[in-house]
């Protein structure tokens, strides 16, 4: 079918006597098969060493080196490689013995019958393309582990990378807020709906709430005096950024000097930064 890989089955018959390899080749080259034909088992192993061959038929009875022998040898270099003997029933007791040790898959006799070794060649392809498939799948599976696990170690550095960077950005921000925190200014950060909801220690001291709350989610009407709270609308313009309210006397007759400004200019914050700096002489009584 148009797009898939054409197999190709490669098969090797090794056999003395050229009578016998005409006949074999007969018999399979209609199953379509790419056929090799060796004299000799030295010739066999020298057209192994050249093609990939799926399955090999070999004589038992050559010279130099029988079927057995020359099918051991394939089978430390070759092993995936499928083995068939034939062989006649004089040389059995050898055969059988190769077949125990598994230097030969299958025994065919002399004569043959050719539907029989048709089946048999058959089967033994199959079995070939199977363990190739399995190596196939097994190579995909390792490759697949190694970037899988690849991929893990790169997002276990990026973890603990962005942890790191995480540890970080709190440890400045514990440092940030201690600073803030021991400024001899009033720091207060208020939202777009008029909420306090940052301050300092300085800030908190300055306006005092009788009740002994904290600053944090009052709104700026509970705590501000009117004074300061006129300023306010003005930072709603967008064009507004920072204004210097001067002097704003605060509770108890505490007078500090005020500046305005807009958050965001350097973040993605949005709402209002008041600065009260105390007059010295109750900066003094502050802390």
């Amino acid at each position: 079918m148009t797009g898939e890989t054409q197999i190709v089955r490669t098969l090797l018959l090794v056999d003395d006597e050229i009578n016998i390899t005409n006949a074999l080749n007969r018999t399979l080259r209609r199953d379509g098969y790419t056929i090799l034909i060796a004299m000799s088992a030295e010739e066999g192993l020298a057209l192994l060493t050249q093609h990939e061959v799926g399955v090999i038929i070999s004589d038992q009875r050559m010279p130099h080196m029988t079927g057995v022998e020359f099918l051991r040898q394939v089978k430390v270099l070759y092993p995936k490689t499928q083995r068939i003997v034939l062989s006649g029933y004089t040389e059995l007791e050898s055969v059988t013995s190769a077949i125990n040790e598994g230097a030969i898959c299958k025994f065919i006799t002399k004569p043959w019958d050719d539907e029989l070794l048709r089946d048999n060649i058959r089967e033994a392809f199959q079995y070939y393309e199977m363990q190739q498939e399995n190596c196939r799948l097994t190579r995909e599976l390792q490759s697949v582990n190694e970037k899988l696990s690849l991929l893990n170690q790169n997002l276990e550095q990026k973890v603990a990378d962005k942890a790191r960077e995480a540890f970080h950005t709190i440890n400045l921000l514990q440092i940030s807020q201690e600073i803030l925190e021991h400024l001899p200014i009033g720091i207060i950060g208020i939202d777009n709906q008029n909420m306090i909801v940052a301050s300092n220690r300085c800030a908190e001291a300055l306006f005092h709430h009788p009740s002994g709350t904290c600053l944090l989610g009052l709104m700026t009407e509970e705590v501000f005096p009117q004074t300061l709270l006129q300023w306010l609308p003005k930072t709603y313009s967008p064009d507004f950024i920072q204004v210097d309210a001067g002097a704003v006397t605060l509770k108890e007759n505490v007078s500090v000097h005020v500046l305005i400004s807009t958050m965001g200019n350097i973040s993605q914050s949005r709402g209002t930064i008041i600065i009260l700096s105390p007059y010295e002489e109750k900066l003094k009584c502050l802390f």
